[in-house]
Order: structure tokens, then sequence, then C-alpha cells
């Protein structure tokens, strides 16, 4: 019920995949490696990618966009609005 024995195979055939059957003992830490290499990649991709956003037309105040909370362009703009929006009520309010 065990599907039967293995194929038999050549011993001296090399592959960048490691040949058949292959299964070697780092295997843990070179995934480990690869996921935190990977992982830096992408975060560098995306901070180049932020750093470089250019928007034409910021996004409406009320409407979910989610480059806004990375996007150093859209803060300071957000963060101009809210100043403009303090100093007009200060100034209704005197």
């Amino acid at each position: 019920m065990g599907g039967g024995r293995k194929i038999p195979y050549p011993k001296h055939v090399w592959s960048p995949a490691g040949g058949w059957y292959s299964q070697p003992a780092n295997w843990k830490a070179n995934t480990a490696f690869f996921t935190v290499v990977i992982f830096g990649i992408t975060a560098m991709v995306w901070k180049l990618s932020a750093e470089l956003e250019y928007r034409h037309k910021m996004p409406e105040p009320d409407r979910f966009y989610p480059s806004r909370y990375w996007s150093k362009q859209i803060i300071e703009y957000e963060k101009k609005q809210k100043e403009k929006a303090a100093e007009q009520s200060n100034t209704e309010a005197s």
C-alpha cells in the first residue's frame, strides 16, 4: 500500500536543484536565510518607490488611500492642510 519502491536513478547525476530525491541537511537554514534576503530586498524597493513617488493630484481627505501612510509628499500635503484648517478655525474663533 506504500505505492511501491522508489524508481532507480543514477548516482552520478548533478543538477542545480540537487538531483533526484534531494533533501539537503540544511534546508531550514537556507529557507530562513533567503526569506530574510527576499524580505530585505522587498523593503529596500518599497522604500525607494515611496521616496520617488510623485502625485499630481492629491487624494481626497476622507477616501481610503494606502500610500498616504508612507508617501512623503502626501504626508507633507496633509500636514499643511491640517495647519491651514487650524489657522482658519483660530481666525474664525477670534
